[in-house]
């Protein structure tokens, strides 16, 4: 998983199109793009396109319902859970709390449906509100199963503590916005899930996703969110392994392969010890994937 596309749930067109992008996961979206008037409307096509495209491996249909607190999540899970999403976004999740409430729901679902249960997955948006964004921590254990990422954005955070803007002159994150991505990181790597970096707004501005991409990747995100198809390849290119870095992975592996007892290993005149063989196979099984 490298690029997760929204695509507005009440559109038909955008939602086909969505499908040839390229993107890994489609994020059919029932929250922010739709409006109240059109979120029955939305609901029903995206069921509908759900049962037309049920199945098919790539891209992997979730579904961004309304969250918990705004009385049309249930609604959201009821009109679109017997068309068999692969997985559900979690908006403005304030904790792990909200992942275990959130799969409780889709036990019953699941039952319903005759589906296994934990069959869907999930992925939270865990820095949308103020509790949230000090509560990352609280994610290990929150589901069995479930639970497969973490993201965060800034937009929302910015409404919910009155910020005027989340960047700077230069266009770099302030400080409260960088505290809430790097609490993302070290929140998913505590749950041992994916850590999904927020949108990038300018969809006009190709350098400026590929540096925040760089960034991003660099620091320990393993992939992105995207809000318009241009953006996808950009996203799949700065999130895939490139051949040297497999290469290198695969010689430190195989270097303590062969001597299971080391601890430190000399590898091109570098000094490698266990932390650099788990980023190695942690690098391994994303190319894999």
């Amino acid at each position: 998983m490298r690029s997760l596309l929204f695509v507005p749930g009440d559109s038909e067109r955008k939602l086909e199109k969505g499908l040839v992008s390229g993107a890994d996961v489609l994020l059919i979206d029932l929250e922010d793009s739709v409006s109240g008037e059109r979120k029955a409307a939305a609901r029903k096509i995206t069921a509908e396109f759900l049962n037309a495209h049920r199945g098919q491996p790539s891209p992997r249909l979730f579904v961004r319902i309304n969250d918990l607190a705004s009385g049309m999540a249930d609604d959201d899970l009821g009109a679109i859970m017997p068309s068999l999403p692969r997985g559900i976004l979690l908006p403005k999740s304030n904790g792990g709390k909200d992942v275990t409430r959130l799969s409780a729901k889709l036990n019953v679902h699941e039952a319903d449906a005759g589906i296994g249960e934990g069959s869907t997955e999930v992925i939270a948006i865990i820095t949308e509100t103020a509790i949230g964004t000090l509560s990352a921590a609280s994610y290990p254990g929150s589901s069995k199963r479930r639970l497969t990422g973490l993201s965060w954005g800034a937009e929302d955070l910015s409404a919910a503590i009155g910020a005027r803007t989340a960047r700077d002159e230069s266009g770099r994150y302030t400080d409260v916005f960088r505290l809430a991505r790097a609490v993302t990181i070290l929140g998913a790597s505590a749950a041992d899930v994916a850590a999904i970096d927020t949108v990038f707004i300018n969809y006009r501005d190709d350098n400026g996703l590929a540096r925040e991409c760089a960034e991003a990747e660099r620091d320990g995100f393993t992939a992105k969110l995207a809000i318009h198809p241009a953006q996808v390849p950009i996203i799949n290119q700065a999130f895939t392994p490139s051949a040297e870095a497999i290469a290198h992975a695969r010689k430190i592996i195989d270097a303590f392969d062969a001597d299971p007892a080391a601890g430190v290993i000399g590898i091109d005149g570098q000094m490698v010890d266990r932390p650099h063989l788990r980023r190695a196979e942690r690098l391994i099984a994303r190319s894999t994937r």
